[in-house]
Protein backbone atom coordinates (compact mmCIF):
# COMPACT_ATOMS: atom_id res chain seq x y z
CA UNK A 1 0.00 0.00 0.00
CA UNK A 2 1.47 3.38 -1.03
CA UNK A 3 1.43 6.66 0.84
CA UNK A 4 -0.64 9.55 -0.48
CA UNK A 5 0.93 12.99 -0.76
CA UNK A 6 -1.79 15.51 0.02
CA UNK A 7 -2.21 19.24 -0.44
CA UNK A 8 -1.11 21.56 2.33
CA UNK A 9 -3.63 24.37 2.66
CA UNK A 10 -4.30 26.70 5.55
CA UNK A 11 -1.90 24.89 7.84
CA UNK A 12 -3.13 21.35 7.32
CA UNK A 13 -2.99 18.41 4.92
CA UNK A 14 -6.12 18.08 2.82
CA UNK A 15 -7.29 15.77 0.07
CA UNK A 16 -8.24 17.02 -3.37
CA UNK A 17 -11.96 17.53 -3.88
CA UNK A 18 -12.04 15.10 -6.81
CA UNK A 19 -10.38 12.23 -4.97
CA UNK A 20 -8.16 11.67 -8.02
CA UNK A 21 -4.47 10.86 -7.61
CA UNK A 22 -1.29 10.54 -9.67
CA UNK A 23 1.21 7.70 -9.19
CA UNK A 24 4.72 8.73 -8.15
CA UNK A 25 7.45 6.51 -9.58
CA UNK A 26 10.96 5.94 -8.24
CA UNK A 27 13.07 6.54 -11.40
CA UNK A 28 15.77 4.17 -10.14
CA UNK A 29 13.49 1.15 -9.80
CA UNK A 30 10.44 2.01 -11.87
CA UNK A 31 8.26 1.15 -8.89
CA UNK A 32 5.34 3.24 -7.69
CA UNK A 33 6.25 4.35 -4.16
CA UNK A 34 3.44 6.83 -3.47
CA UNK A 35 0.59 8.77 -5.03
CA UNK A 36 -0.21 12.47 -4.99
CA UNK A 37 -3.61 14.11 -5.05
CA UNK A 38 -4.62 15.80 -8.29
CA UNK A 39 -6.07 19.20 -7.49
CA UNK A 40 -8.83 20.88 -9.45
CA UNK A 41 -10.39 24.33 -9.61
CA UNK A 42 -12.04 24.00 -6.20
CA UNK A 43 -8.75 23.08 -4.54
CA UNK A 44 -6.96 25.98 -6.20
CA UNK A 45 -9.67 28.33 -5.00
CA UNK A 46 -9.42 26.99 -1.46
CA UNK A 47 -5.65 27.51 -1.39
CA UNK A 48 -5.84 30.99 -2.90
CA UNK A 49 -8.42 32.09 -0.36
CA UNK A 50 -6.40 30.63 2.51
CA UNK A 51 -3.39 32.62 1.31
CA UNK A 52 -5.48 35.77 0.95
CA UNK A 53 -6.82 35.40 4.48
CA UNK A 54 -3.30 34.89 5.84
CA UNK A 55 -1.99 37.94 4.00
CA UNK A 56 -4.09 40.20 6.22
CA UNK A 57 -1.76 39.26 9.09
CA UNK A 58 1.50 38.34 7.36
CA UNK A 59 1.53 41.45 5.19
CA UNK A 60 1.64 43.59 8.34
CA UNK A 61 4.57 41.78 9.98
CA UNK A 62 7.81 43.66 10.44
CA UNK A 63 10.95 42.85 8.42
CA UNK A 64 12.58 41.55 11.61
CA UNK A 65 9.68 39.15 12.23
CA UNK A 66 9.88 37.80 8.70
CA UNK A 67 13.65 37.49 8.93
CA UNK A 68 13.39 35.54 12.18
CA UNK A 69 10.87 33.11 10.69
CA UNK A 70 12.98 32.47 7.59
CA UNK A 71 16.13 31.89 9.64
CA UNK A 72 14.29 29.34 11.76
CA UNK A 73 13.08 27.59 8.61
CA UNK A 74 16.63 27.47 7.22
CA UNK A 75 17.96 25.99 10.46
CA UNK A 76 15.17 23.40 10.57
CA UNK A 77 15.74 22.27 6.98
CA UNK A 78 19.48 22.03 7.62
CA UNK A 79 18.92 19.92 10.74
CA UNK A 80 16.70 17.53 8.76
CA UNK A 81 18.91 17.48 5.67
CA UNK A 82 19.26 13.69 5.54
CA UNK A 83 15.49 13.25 5.60
CA UNK A 84 14.95 15.73 2.77
CA UNK A 85 17.78 14.27 0.70
CA UNK A 86 16.44 10.72 1.02
CA UNK A 87 12.97 11.81 -0.09
CA UNK A 88 14.30 13.93 -2.95
CA UNK A 89 16.59 11.17 -4.18
CA UNK A 90 13.76 8.66 -4.25
CA UNK A 91 11.39 11.05 -5.99
CA UNK A 92 13.83 12.34 -8.64
CA UNK A 93 16.34 9.51 -8.98
CA UNK A 94 19.28 11.79 -8.15
CA UNK A 95 22.27 10.35 -6.24
CA UNK A 96 22.15 11.10 -2.52
CA UNK A 97 25.59 12.76 -2.41
CA UNK A 98 24.74 15.00 -5.37
CA UNK A 99 21.45 16.05 -3.82
CA UNK A 100 23.14 16.87 -0.52
CA UNK A 101 25.90 18.95 -2.13
CA UNK A 102 23.92 20.69 -4.88
CA UNK A 103 20.60 21.33 -3.18
CA UNK A 104 20.67 21.38 0.62
CA UNK A 105 23.63 23.74 1.07
CA UNK A 106 22.64 26.22 -1.64
CA UNK A 107 18.95 26.31 -0.73
CA UNK A 108 19.62 26.85 2.98
CA UNK A 109 22.02 29.65 2.05
CA UNK A 110 19.38 31.19 -0.22
CA UNK A 111 16.79 31.20 2.56
CA UNK A 112 19.26 32.96 4.85
CA UNK A 113 20.10 35.45 2.10
CA UNK A 114 16.46 36.39 1.63
CA UNK A 115 16.02 36.54 5.40
CA UNK A 116 18.58 39.34 5.34
CA UNK A 117 16.90 40.91 2.33
CA UNK A 118 13.69 41.13 4.35
CA UNK A 119 15.39 43.96 6.24
CA UNK A 120 17.49 45.63 3.56
CA UNK A 121 14.81 45.50 0.88
CA UNK A 122 12.30 47.22 3.13
CA UNK A 123 14.39 50.38 3.57
CA UNK A 124 12.75 53.30 1.72
CA UNK A 125 14.88 55.16 -0.82
CA UNK A 126 14.53 58.93 -0.83
CA UNK A 127 16.38 61.49 -2.92
CA UNK A 128 16.29 64.75 -4.85
CA UNK A 129 15.84 63.23 -8.28
CA UNK A 130 14.30 66.44 -9.65
CA UNK A 131 15.30 69.91 -8.53
CA UNK A 132 12.93 71.21 -5.90
CA UNK A 133 11.21 67.85 -5.43
CA UNK A 134 11.86 64.95 -3.10
CA UNK A 135 11.06 61.47 -4.43
CA UNK A 136 10.65 58.39 -2.27
CA UNK A 137 10.44 54.69 -3.10
CA UNK A 138 8.63 52.50 -0.59
CA UNK A 139 8.40 48.75 -1.10
CA UNK A 140 5.27 46.99 0.11
CA UNK A 141 3.95 43.41 -0.19
CA UNK A 142 1.41 42.93 -2.96
CA UNK A 143 -0.60 39.95 -1.69
CA UNK A 144 -0.85 36.34 -2.85
CA UNK A 145 1.84 35.01 -5.18
CA UNK A 146 1.07 31.98 -7.37
CA UNK A 147 4.09 29.82 -8.15
CA UNK A 148 4.74 26.78 -10.36
CA UNK A 149 8.01 24.89 -9.84
CA UNK A 150 9.69 22.33 -12.14
CA UNK A 151 10.67 18.69 -11.70
CA UNK A 152 14.46 18.81 -12.01
CA UNK A 153 15.35 20.71 -8.80
CA UNK A 154 12.11 20.49 -6.82
CA UNK A 155 13.46 21.70 -3.48
CA UNK A 156 15.84 24.40 -4.63
CA UNK A 157 13.57 25.86 -7.31
CA UNK A 158 10.74 26.02 -4.80
CA UNK A 159 12.99 27.93 -2.39
CA UNK A 160 13.99 30.38 -5.13
CA UNK A 161 10.31 31.20 -5.44
CA UNK A 162 8.85 31.22 -1.94
CA UNK A 163 11.79 32.66 0.02
CA UNK A 164 11.81 36.12 -1.62
CA UNK A 165 8.02 36.21 -1.71
CA UNK A 166 7.69 35.51 2.01
CA UNK A 167 10.58 37.83 2.87
CA UNK A 168 8.71 40.66 1.16
CA UNK A 169 5.56 39.98 3.19
CA UNK A 170 3.56 38.13 0.56
CA UNK A 171 1.76 34.81 0.95
CA UNK A 172 2.19 31.88 -1.43
CA UNK A 173 0.34 29.14 -3.27
CA UNK A 174 2.92 26.87 -4.91
CA UNK A 175 2.30 23.99 -7.29
CA UNK A 176 5.23 21.58 -7.62
CA UNK A 177 5.67 19.29 -10.60
CA UNK A 178 3.12 16.49 -10.70
CA UNK A 179 5.99 13.98 -10.75
CA UNK A 180 8.10 15.42 -7.90
CA UNK A 181 5.91 16.99 -5.19
CA UNK A 182 7.18 15.08 -2.15
CA UNK A 183 9.78 17.43 -0.67
CA UNK A 184 7.71 20.54 -1.38
CA UNK A 185 4.91 19.20 0.80
CA UNK A 186 7.50 18.20 3.41
CA UNK A 187 8.80 21.77 3.40
CA UNK A 188 5.29 23.14 3.82
CA UNK A 189 4.74 21.01 6.91
CA UNK A 190 8.07 22.08 8.39
CA UNK A 191 7.55 25.76 7.55
CA UNK A 192 4.16 25.82 9.20
CA UNK A 193 5.89 25.43 12.56
CA UNK A 194 7.24 28.95 12.09
CA UNK A 195 4.58 30.64 9.94
CA UNK A 196 0.91 31.46 10.53
CA UNK A 197 -1.55 29.08 8.88
CA UNK A 198 -2.13 29.89 5.22
CA UNK A 199 1.06 31.86 4.61
CA UNK A 200 2.56 29.00 2.56
CA UNK A 201 0.27 26.59 0.72
CA UNK A 202 1.09 23.71 -1.64
CA UNK A 203 -1.29 22.19 -4.15
CA UNK A 204 -0.38 19.02 -6.03
CA UNK A 205 -1.58 18.44 -9.55
CA UNK A 206 -0.91 18.48 -13.27
CA UNK A 207 -0.88 21.14 -15.99
CA UNK A 208 -4.60 21.75 -15.57
CA UNK A 209 -3.97 22.55 -11.91
CA UNK A 210 -1.26 25.01 -12.86
CA UNK A 211 -3.48 26.59 -15.48
CA UNK A 212 -6.24 27.09 -12.92
CA UNK A 213 -3.78 28.61 -10.46
CA UNK A 214 -2.31 31.21 -12.80
CA UNK A 215 -5.78 32.12 -14.07
CA UNK A 216 -7.26 32.57 -10.59
CA UNK A 217 -8.43 36.06 -9.71
CA UNK A 218 -6.74 36.31 -6.29
CA UNK A 219 -2.97 36.06 -6.98
CA UNK A 220 -1.35 39.41 -7.70
CA UNK A 221 1.81 37.91 -9.16
CA UNK A 222 2.67 34.66 -10.94
CA UNK A 223 6.09 32.97 -11.06
CA UNK A 224 6.58 30.09 -13.48
CA UNK A 225 9.73 28.13 -14.23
Amino acid sequence: MTDTIRNFIGGQQVDAASGETTDLVDPCTGDVFASAVRSGVDDVDRAARAAADAFAQWGRTTPSERQAALLKIADAIESRAAEFVAAESRNTGKPVELTMSEEIGPMVDQIRFFAGAARTGAVPATGEYLSGHTSSIRREPIGVVAQVAPWNYPMMMAVWKWAPALAAGNTVVLKPSDTTPVTTVMMAELMNEFLPDGVFNVICGDRDTGRALVAHEIPQLVSIT
